[in-house]
This record gives structure tokens, C-alpha cells and sequence, in this order.
């Protein structure tokens, strides 16, 4: 099937979760994103006259700016609110009834919150496509897009390839949705290296299992890093915590400098989902194979691509 074909059955479904597209839908949305970057003047008109809403109930830049920017540069609007404090929410309003509100006045609505499964509930209650923009420590599919098309470039493939994800990987949504993800390729490997207080869940071990992927848990860094294609770090996130303390002990663990840089192969790239804390010296930035400032730009293409495959406005 052509991508013209895959990205008409994308037209009015929602992205809830990683597994909602498949393999061959997503690489259609790739190939689109690729011409996108190609050529962006070809595309600045084709979303005119549609709105996006943009409903943040948490805090964020990178994703918020991101949709709003790839709207815009599709020639459409938007409207939301980047707090829950900033909406009907803090009155007390249900997630369904603020979509369903929302819903009447836009033709996208992309969601963050903090709860996981907010987003399923919303899409319910919808009356257009909804993106889930990150749910609690569930999913966030898009950055999972973000982190596909970005292997896909810089790797040539999404197939074969040994993937490390390093840090946070309890509560990291990134990691869940990218383990999800990539364990439907062929010869995907994973690499785990955490605390034993935050190893992956098992449900997305079960992920792994299910796609048939080999996998090795490790707390060694050094270690871990020395045979991969790519190397995917997090930050021990805060918010996630309900004991300073934990985060405290555990914030630090993990650093990648150049040292470690030496240990890891040429040809591995490093990916983060941003924002950093200090997981990442900023000495490696001059790493060519850091490409996680690439990576944040990639999510606003592959984001223009999402919104004008839901909406049903890919011609081509």
C-alpha cells in the first residue's frame, strides 16, 4: 500500500498510545515529515482555516511550543492553556466536559495531563481527533514519533539496531512508548541500565516479550554503553516522586560525559528527550554524535506531518 493510501486511514483516529499506528502508518508519516523538512514553503498553507487545541493540564515547553509552531507553520491557529490552574479545571470541570467544550470549537485537540489514561477518557467524550501528549508515567506517542524518525535519519533504518535507554526508567512515558514502539522491528535489542529503584514496569517488559526482543538490565553505565547503535538518556524527573529524598539519592546516578563518550561506539548516536537536567555534560553537545537539539526539531516536523494526516489535508 502507497503512503497516500496509509495516511488516509489515519484521517479522524486519535494517537493514544505508540501501538495505535502501525509500522507501515508510521512510516508513511516519516516519508511525509522527510518531504516536509525538504521543502516546508510547500506545506505553509495547507492546514488554513483550522484550529488546534492545545489542552496542557501540566507543564510544558518543548511539546506546547512544539504543536503550536507546527500548526502555525501549516497556516492554521490555535487556541488552549498551557496549566490546569488556567482552565475550567480548577473549578472543578471534568477532562470529558472541557473536550467536549473544546472539541466544538477547534478541528485537533492535543492533551497533556498528569493522570494516567486522562487521555482515553478525553477521546471518548471528543468530537475530533485527539493526540496524547504525554499522560502521567504512561505514554507520550509523539515524542516516541519524534525519537522514530530521528533514529530513522540518522541511522538509515529503523531494523536491526541495539538500543540503550539509561536513567529514569520507571516513570520515564519517553522510554515506556519507546520500548513499545521498537520492540515491533525486526532486530531490536534493548539494553536497560537503571537504579534497581527505577527499572522499567513490567508491563513494558512485557512489551519487549511480546515483540520477541532480546533485552539485558544492567546498573552499569560503562558497561552498558559499549556496544550500542543508539544511546537514549533521561533525567530522574521530580515530579514524579513522593519522596524528595529518593529523588535526591537518585538524581545524579547517571551522567554522561566525555569520558563515557570514549567508551561507546562511533557510529552510536545519543538521543534525549529534553529537558535536561545534568545527565548529559554540556561538553558532549560537541559530540557529532549527540543529536538530541536535531532530535527536538524533528518533533516539530513529524508533528506537522501527524496533524495534517488526522485532519485528512496529505494530498499527495
Amino acid at each position: 500500500m502507497g503512503d497516500a493510501a496509509l495516511l488516509q486511514r489515519l484521517k479522524g483516529r486519535n494517537l493514544l498510545e505508540p501501538g495505535d499506528f502501525s509500522p507501515d502508518e508510521c512510516g508513511a508519516l516519516f516519508d511525509l515529515a522527510d518531504r516536509i523538512i525538504k521543502d516546508p514553503a510547500a506545506y505553509e498553507a495547507r492546514a488554513k482555516g483550522k484550529i488546534l487545541a492545545a489542552l496542557f493540564f501540566e507543564p510544558s515547553t518543548r511539546t506546547r511550543l512544539s504543536f503550536e509552531t507546527a500548526m502555525l507553520k501549516l497556516g492554521g491557529q490555535t487556541i488552549g492553556f498551557s496549566e490546569a490552574q488556567s482552565s475550567s479545571a480548577a473549578k472543578g470541570e471534568s477532562i470529558a466536559d472541557t473536550v467536549r467544550t473544546v472539541g466544538g470549537y477547534s478541528d485537533i485537540t492535543v492533551i497533556r495531563h498528569p493522570k494516567e489514561g486522562s487521555c482515553r477518557v478525553a477521546a471518548k467524550a471528543s468530537g475530533v481527533p485527539v493526540v496524547n501528549a504525554g499522560d502521567g508515567g504512561h505514554h507520550h506517542p509523539t515524542q516516541t514519533l519524534t525519537d522514530l524518525l530521528t533514529i530513522r535519519r540518522e541511522k538509515g533504518g529503523l531494523e536491526g539496531l541495539r538500543i540503550g535507554v539509561c536513567g529514569d526508567l520507571k516513570f520515564g512515558r519517553t522510554v515506556h512508548s519507546l520500548i513499545r514502539a521498537m520492540s515491533a522491528y525486526a532486530g531490536t535489542e534493548f539494553v536497560l541500565i537503571s537504579p534497581e529503584e527505577l527499572r522499567v514496569p513490567s508491563y513494558v517488559i512485557r512489551d519487549i516479550k511480546r515483540g520477541g526482543c532480546p533485552y539485558t538490565e544492567t546498573q552499569d553505565m560503562r558497561a552498558g554503553i559499549a556496544k550500542l547503535d543508539v544511546l537514549y538518556m533521561t533525567r530522574v524527573q521530580k515530579e514524579r516522586f513522593f519522596n524528595e529524598e529518593d529523588y535526591i539519592r537518585l538524581k545524579d546516578l547517571y551522567i554522561l560525559d566525555t569520558e563515557r563518550m570514549r567508551l561507546a561506539p562511533e557510529s552510536m548516536i545519543v538521543m534525549h528527550p529534553l529537558p535536561r537536567v545534568n545527565e548529559i555534560d554540556t561538553d558532549v553537545d560537541k559530540d557529532p554524535r549527540a543529536v538530541y537539539f536535531t532530535q527536538a526539531k524533528n518533533g516539530m516536523y513529524v508533528r506537522m506531518a501527524l496533524i495534517l494526516a488526522l485532519l485528512g489535508l496529505e494530498v499527495e
